[in-house]
């Protein structure tokens, strides 16, 4: 079985994948699941209201130097699996959230 990317290009930017683990003290980047395909974040926020979804976007674009309405959920708002689409490309996304 082939290790998975958790960012891919995607038209003129990429989208990256995501577990997310909400309620955590706080939100940090704990690795990489290459069998998933996968970038393993906790969030500080609860799943209520969307509030781990905007802790999520915030954390994002923070790191990679966006906005956070450049940071897009297309795929998982009520899940803990996400995929997320973002105007860079997948080497930016890798090289500022961490390899795979």
């Amino acid at each position: 079985m082939a290790l998975k990317s958790y960012a891919k290009a995607q038209g003129s930017g990429c989208s990256i994948t995501v577990d997310a683990s909400p309620g955590a003290k706080r939100t940090e980047i704990v690795g990489v699941n290459q069998w998933r395909g996968a970038l393993q974040i906790r969030i500080a926020a609860e799943p209520r209201n969307g509030a781990a979804n905007e802790e999520l976007v915030r954390f994002i674009a923070h790191r990679l130097g966006l906005g956070k309405d450049d940071v897009t959920i297309v795929k998982g708002a009520k899940s803990t699996f996400k995929v997320l689409h973002l105007p860079v490309t997948a080497e930016r996304a890798r090289s500022a959230l961490g390899g795979d």
